[in-house]
């Protein structure tokens, strides 16, 4: 049997403790077509930050300038019903953002094109501007020049650290109901409502996210580290870091791993703790906040198989919602 071409869509929200509005975005996550798996959960109260991971098949038609996949669909009822469960406006946590539904991401699985993804992307994100009617700024294929995520987080603010490391209420550099954003979005108004504020959205190569915690409270020198760790400062290529408070009296570098063939885990993990090390510092174990690429496909086929097993018995099959590598 043939694989199918796949598409991969990794959703994050500000929200991590809100029983309630977790349960909203889920059943969001599972209501909207039986080939739509919901893949894994990660859920980080420190950060109060979910991570979704949505995968789906991509079907090519020559008549068609857009791949037509059920995630479009899925995605935009996830964001809406995140959109109405969260209120950027009370979140507080140690993990910068920009929106109630921060970040999106879409990637290529099983012999699928970035191109086709970034088609993708680009309609998902102009249904979530134009309806939701929410700020939307594309990155990367998504976005008509290339744009990268790092320079339009960079250009809104995300990066500016508060001095108590934690972010609180609605956008962190402009945007309110009243002032218009710094830069123009892509899809929606020009100004964000404080409950809302923007969405971030891109398709690109497959990404790893990985962090390393290091003991010690003292966020600014695991800001240090983060800085020599990354490929901004110097340091490993197709690597970007933020030293983020992590938990009580600890912190972390957190990582996106944006070609993992060439530079991955081990190599993070190395200089991370050699860092660490020059400064008197000790570090973790470093961890994953997703399942791998190839797992991902099999976790995908293996469910998609037990559906249409169970579902020629009668009943419905349940969703996997793991949250481990």
């Amino acid at each position: 049997m043939l694989r199918p071409m796949l598409a991969c869509c990794k959703l994050y929200v500000s929200e991590g403790r809100s029983a309630a509005a977790l349960r909203a975005v889920e059943q969001a996550a599972r209501r909207h077509h039986p080939a739509v798996v919901l893949v894994n959960t990660f859920v980080d109260d420190a950060y109060n930050r979910v991570g979704y991971t949505l995968v789906s098949r991509l079907t090519l038609d020559a008549a068609s300038p857009t791949p037509a996949s059920p995630l479009r669909r899925a995605v935009f009822g996830v964001v809406g019903a995140a959109l109405e469960a969260i209120d950027l406006g009370a979140h507080a946590g140690a993990h910068p953002r920009l929106g109630a539904v921060d970040h999106v991401c879409f990637h290529p699985l099983a012999g699928a094109s970035l191109r086709d993804v970034a088609a993708l992307a680009a309609d998902v994100g102009a249904d979530i501007g134009d309806k939701l009617q929410v700020p939307t700024f594309l990155y990367g294929a998504a976005h008509r020049e290339g744009r990268t995520l790092a320079a339009i987080r960079r250009q809104l603010g995300y990066f500016t650290s508060p001095r108590d490391a934690q972010w609180r209420g609605p956008l962190l550099a402009g945007g309110t109901d009243t002032t218009p954003l710094p830069v123009a979005p892509d899809a929606g108004p020009d100004t964000p409502s404080a409950s809302k504020g923007v969405l971030v959205l891109g398709a690109t190569a497959w990404v790893d996210n990985y962090n390393v915690p290091v003991r010690t409270a003292d966020v600014d020198a695991v800001r240090r580290i983060a800085r020599r760790v990354s490929e901004r400062g110097g340091g490993l290529r197709s690597v970007q870091a933020m030293g983020l408070a992590h938990g009580d009296g600890g912190a972390e570098v957190a990582c996106n791993l944006l070609d993992p063939q060439s530079v991955g885990a081990g190599q993070v993990q190395d200089m991370v703790e050699r860092l660490a090390r020059e400064q008197g510092l000790d570090a973790g174990e470093g961890y994953f906040t997703d399942f791998s690429e190839e797992k991902i496909v099999h976790m995908y086929l293996e469910k998609l198989s037990a559906q249409a097993e169970v579902s020629s018995y009668g009943f419905d099959a349940p969703h996997s919602t793991e949250n481990h590598r």
